[in-house]
């Protein structure tokens, strides 16, 4: 029995980092904001796919602007986010009911791929969890005060979204306590004590943090178009 599917696209970045006003989920990659991007990636998994959206309150006007003079049509669930994303995800996992499988994704990662995205659904069907990463490409080095050593990289794994996770499992482990440790949904998997299943994400799937990444993210944008 093929079970429901949902994801939730967690925006809640305010900018700072590439000195924007606008927030960078809704600045413009090639003349579509970056959340467009995002949420038309997963459309084109499958338009039966329920999206919620979660971003702050204070951002619902200027979501509301984006989509009308973008002439956004397609049906998603806007959920406001709170104060870090940990609440937010959990906000957003308070708008799915029943069982199913949901795939949560950074808004700011706009070049994620179809075929990712219908992997992860797959194998978090089969292993209840499935979190994108992708191996290291550079020598790392572990630091201690004044001393450095290297350290084997084919041990270590850069980890993306989307995460995916059976919804039971998922809401049941987001009951735990926030804390400073848990950066993302496989943090707050494993805290709760169940295991974390990796498959290989992809290299063009940034996350778009600094101005660098945008002119990354609209090359890589403009040679796939």
């Amino acid at each position: 029995m093929n079970l429901p599917e949902y994801a939730i696209i967690v925006a809640g970045g305010k900018g700072t980092r590439i000195k924007s006003d606008l927030p960078k989920q809704f600045l413009e990659l090639n003349g579509t904001p970056v959340l467009i991007h995002t949420t038309n990636a997963f459309f084109r998994y499958s338009k039966d796919l329920t999206i919620i959206l979660v971003i702050p309150e204070d951002d619902f006007p200027t979501w509301n602007q984006i989509v009308e003079r973008h002439h956004f049509t397609k049906h998603i669930i806007l959920q406001k986010g709170g104060e870090t994303r940990f609440q937010s995800v959990r906000n957003g996992l308070d708008k799915i009911e029943g069982d199913g499988l949901v795939a949560i994704h950074d808004g700011v990662r706009p070049l994620i791929s179809a075929d990712i995205i219908g992997a992860s659904f797959r194998l978090a069907a089969v292993h209840q969890t499935a979190v994108a990463a992708v191996r290291l490409k550079e020598s790392i080095r572990m630091t201690d005060k004044d001393t450095t050593r290297a350290v084997d990289r084919s041990r270590f794994r850069l980890i993306q979204t989307p995460q995916t996770f059976d919804v039971a499992l998922i809401k049941r482990a987001y009951q735990i306590k926030e804390d400073p440790s848990l950066t993302d949904d496989a943090s707050v998997v494993e805290k709760a004590g169940y295991n974390i299943s990796l498959f290989e994400g992809s290299y063009e799937n940034i996350k778009i943090t600094t101005a660098e990444d945008f002119i990354i993210a609209e090359a890589l944008l403009k040679k796939k178009s």
